[in-house]
């Protein structure tokens, strides 16, 4: 798409937590006109209503109406919503899908849709020939990071990972694990070794290593913080620091959003951006990957973003050039 006309983007799903992001984003995005935003049960309220962070930004409300004068539409509905969502309505073929559950990110179509799986650090170029996209999730974004460069290079064994993830990874609709009483100063496991995630971080590390069967054994924890997840994985692994450091940076040359830092790294360097930030350290036999990321920007929407740009034609960083706040 010419960068000289500005792709017209529609929001489905508007009212959650990766729609406000998706809209904070967009607003902001140089070569992005949002349509509409699209919310049955907030139809008629403005934005900032439900987000309000966007007091001051816009004053769009959320509409019930669909339109097919539209690039490029967003999916930010549960999971299991978008496939029934497609199903039920027509899109205009010419319009490009990036759905953010996890309804497409095995292979799956619907109504002669085919979905590419969106993780720009895995096949960038896949995804710049794609009409729809089903975008990676939080937890398989970052562990994927971690390892990718050992799969890469064949040298991939049996993985252990522990992960936590802020609050806002379990959506905006109260739970009893989500609400603040319970969540705050507290910590618990979930899915242990049965995350729905490490069916696509299979599918993933089997195209970069065919023939790989050894365990991904993971662990998921929520977090008493907000946002953000830190995600540590150890093998073990014949290369020393060094050689380590070096396959990982010339895995990530040319990918503006994944860095490798030899120092210290910490949850607040990602916090509001669109980075994963990877750690190495060689402990005896064993190489310990930790990588970090924001669940609802890098793990959510700012790479549908990202995505979106790959797909338009556009700078893949436009409108995701974004700051931390470590203080």
């Amino acid at each position: 798409m010419a960068n000289d006309k500005r792709v017209r983007v529609g929001i489905v799903g508007g009212a959650g937590y990766t729609g406000g992001e998706m809209i904070r984003l967009l607003l902001n995005h140089p070569d992005v006109s949002i349509s509409f935003v699209h919310s049955r049960s907030n139809a008629g309220n403005p934005l900032y209503a439900v987000h309000a962070d966007l007091l001051g930004e816009t004053e769009r409300s959320f509409t019930a109406e669909l339109s097919n004068d539209i690039d490029v539409m967003f999916l930010c509905l549960g999971h299991g919503e978008s496939k029934k969502f497609l199903e039920a309505t027509d899109i205009a073929p010419h319009i490009k899908i990036i759905d953010l559950s996890q309804d497409f990110r095995l292979g799956e179509s619907v109504k002669g849709r085919e979905f590419v799986y969106g993780l720009p650090e895995l096949q960038r170029e896949q995804i710049k020939q794609a009409s729809n996209v089903a975008n990676p999730g939080c937890f398989a974004t970052a562990i994927q990071l971690g390892i990718l460069p050992l799969a890469k290079a064949g040298l991939l064994k049996e993985v252990h990972t522990t992960g936590i993830t802020g609050s806002t990874g379990a959506g905006q609709s109260l739970q009893a694990t989500s609400h603040f009483t319970w969540r705050a100063n507290n910590i618990s496991t979930y899915k242990v070794l049965n995350h729905q995630h490490l069916k696509e971080i299979r599918r993933s590390l089997v195209q970069l290593q065919p023939g790989f069967g050894e365990a991904v054994n993971f662990v998921p924890v929520r977090g008493d913080f907000p946002r953000g997840i830190w995600v540590t994985s150890y093998l073990q692994c014949d290369l020393t620091l060094e050689e380590a450091v070096q396959l990982y940076k010339n895995y990530y040359a040319g990918h503006p959003f994944t860095h490798v830092s030899e120092k210290q790294i910490d949850l607040k360097q990602v916090v509001n951006t669109n980075k994963v930030l990877l750690q190495l350290e060689k402990v005896g036999d064993k190489l310990v990957i930790h990588s970090i990321e924001d669940n609802l920007v890098k793990g959510a929407s700012g790479q549908a973003v990202q995505n979106m740009n790959l797909m338009c034609g556009l700078d893949e960083t436009a409108g995701l050039k974004l700051k931390s706040i470590v203080f």
